[in-house]
């Protein structure tokens, strides 16, 4: 059976209370965000000591660690920034072996100076390719070196986002350190989101043998607003990974809330993937009950 989880970051608490509200909850998994009120886990703080320390904590309460948060803006177009970034990454990569798992996860990325989640021209060039290409080729023999695996999420807004592109980009990285976080609603533009089944199952009719983890989200149109909308999560140090909830012509709410194919989602998914971890995301907390609720039903109808 798949197993339902969620990420740490939605619960703002010290270390034990986050473990404890969340397997209070029903989880029996997380995707680890290195964000906690009573340890410095900031950037050069991480040691191995302290890694334990969350690992075995989360282990105590019955949540194995899945996968582990780093998202960032690995082009970004400012040296200094985009070496800050890329080396937070690469210390939690380093310390992935201390926390419980090898996964890792970022997307990758935008040339836009403001934002890590909206189109900028060079994206979409040979150059924002060969730019993107090398820093992900030097983080998958960084992740190997260090006994952890980066996994890509592909976002449509980012150098990778489509299916195309994520083939080619494994095609090119073809290498062990590099795997695939599964998030079929960042697939999704204004074009192709009325043909749901059609764009689902080219996804993994493309991508299955790739996939390390799925994500549970929703997607849909987003009417009249088409500006980068966040919500509010009720934490003022929150990360903009965790509030961002779409841009331009696509929403991306909580699982149960949009137009995503569950069904289909995850028929396709555990063909090959019968036991994957299944990370809910785009919530708040007082939601958690609700969107669990729609998962696990899902889960069960679909005998995964």
């Amino acid at each position: 059976m798949m197993q339902t989880g969620i990420f740490s970051g939605y619960f703002p608490y010290d270390l034990k209370t986050t473990a404890e509200v969340i397997r209070g909850h029903g989880f029996n998994t997380v995707q680890l965000d290195l964000h906690f009120k009573d340890i410095d886990v900031t950037d050069g703080q991480v040691t191995p000591d302290k890694c334990r320390s969350i690992a075995e904590t989360f282990r105590d309460h019955n949540l194995p660690v899945s996968c582990i948060s780093a998202y960032t803006n690995i082009v970004h177009p400012d040296a200094g920034e985009r070496a800050k970034r890329n080396g937070r990454l690469k210390e939690i990569l380093a310390h992935a072996q201390y926390l419980g798992s090898p996964y890792v996860i970022s997307e990758t990325g935008t040339f836009d100076t403001e934002s890590d989640w909206v189109h900028h021209p060079k994206n979409k060039t040979e150059e924002g390719w060969d730019d993107c290409r090398a820093v992900i080729s030097d983080l998958a023999q960084f992740a190997y070196d260090h006994g952890a695996m980066f996994l890509l999420e592909t976002y449509v807004n980012n150098v990778v986002g489509s299916v195309e592109e994520t083939l080619r980009m494994f095609a090119e990285v073809d290498h062990p350190g590099l795997g695939l976080l599964m998030d079929p609603t960042n697939y999704f533009e204004a074009h192709n989101t009325d043909d749901m089944d059609l764009t689902l199952n080219r996804v993994f009719d493309a991508l299955s043998d790739k996939i390390k983890i799925g994500h549970a989200k929703d997607v849909k149109r987003s009417g009249d607003d088409k500006a980068e909308k966040h919500a509010d999560i009720g934490d003022a140090d929150a990360a903009e990974s965790h509030t961002f909830r779409g841009v331009g012509e696509i929403e991306l709410p909580a699982p149960g809330l949009g137009e995503l194919n569950y069904d289909l989602y995850f028929q396709r998914l555990a063909q090959k993937h019968p036991n994957i971890p299944m990370i809910i995301e785009h919530l708040e907390e007082a939601d958690v009950p609700r969107a669990k609720a729609f998962i696990d039903g899902k889960m069960r109808a679909n005998g995964c």
